[in-house]
């Protein structure tokens, strides 16, 4: 072999050694560096997309669960302390409203009250004299007489539909004989007592002169003159419970009954 032989077969080996490839081929791709590079990034991507959807998105999925049933309770809780809250509301404003009954009802007369209205009613009478002279007028209670033993419901509708059943009252005619001052003022002192009260019918007449004594029966009249009223006075007193129940059956109108007719 000579020199030039030698000399080519060097280039022949460069040429073989350029042609082998210096990265592996798998089905003819060639995996340089940025091909494996790619790959690898391929790869921590897939390996990131499964981590995400298999471990991830469970544990989201929980948290956003539990956020949830979090936030129901923390409602839950909430209303039930705005249900205290407007329990002890609610207890306040029956409070209210049952001291306001009571109040009310102190207004209206009771039994007792009634027993001692004509007591009541002669004592006012009585404090509208002064001392006089012998001819003055004196005020005085010629009449105070129940109109019934009893009291009655009210369901005539007059003190308003909204009563109806749910209170009684007791009617007395009175007459009172004294001049018009002191029956103004007698007038007045019973509309301020305490039971509530309700004036009717009320009538003036002018009263006959008093004479000068058994023998002389020549009228004298000193000062003013002297006038007989004449009124009903009305007592209102509450129903109880039972009485209302009671009313309010007795005022139900009772439903036709369909007459039976025979078979043929």
């Amino acid at each position: 072999m000579t020199l030039s032989d030698d000399l080519n077969f060097a280039e022949h080996g460069g040429e073989f050694e350029e042609a082998t490839p210096a990265s592996p081929v798998v089905f003819g791709i060639a995996f340089t560096p940025k091909i494996i590079g790619i790959l690898v990034g391929v790869i921590g991507i897939a390996g990131a997309a499964y981590i995400f959807l298999n471990l991830l998105m469970p544990a989201w999925e929980s948290y956003q669960q539990q956020q949830a049933k979090n936030t129901e309770l923390q409602a839950q809780v909430d209303q039930k302390k705005a249900s205290i809250k407007q329990i002890d509301k609610v207890k306040d404003e029956l409070a209210q409203a049952t001291q306001q009954k009571v109040q009310v009802l102190g207004l209206f007369a009771n039994e007792k009250t009634l027993d001692t209205l004509l007591l009541d009613v002669n004592r006012l009478v009585e404090s509208g004299n002064t001392p006089t002279s012998i001819n003055g007028v004196r005020a005085k209670l010629n009449k105070f007489v129940p109109v019934s033993q009893k009291p009655e419901p009210i369901t005539d509708g007059s003190l308003g539909l909204l009563v109806d059943g749910k209170l009684q009252r007791s009617s007395i005619n009175a007459e009172i004989t004294g001049t018009y001052e002191q029956t103004q003022s007698i007038i007045r002192n019973i509309e301020r007592l305490q039971p509530l009260l309700i004036i009717n019918d009320y009538q003036v007449t002018l009263a006959p002169v008093e004479s000068r004594s058994p023998l002389d029966k020549t009228p004298l009249l000193v000062g003013p003159a002297a006038i007989n009223t004449s009124f009903q006075l009305q007592v209102l007193m509450p129903l109880s419970a039972e009485e209302i129940a009671a009313a309010a059956a007795k005022a139900a109108p009772v439903a036709p009954v369909a007459p039976v007719v025979p078979k043929k």
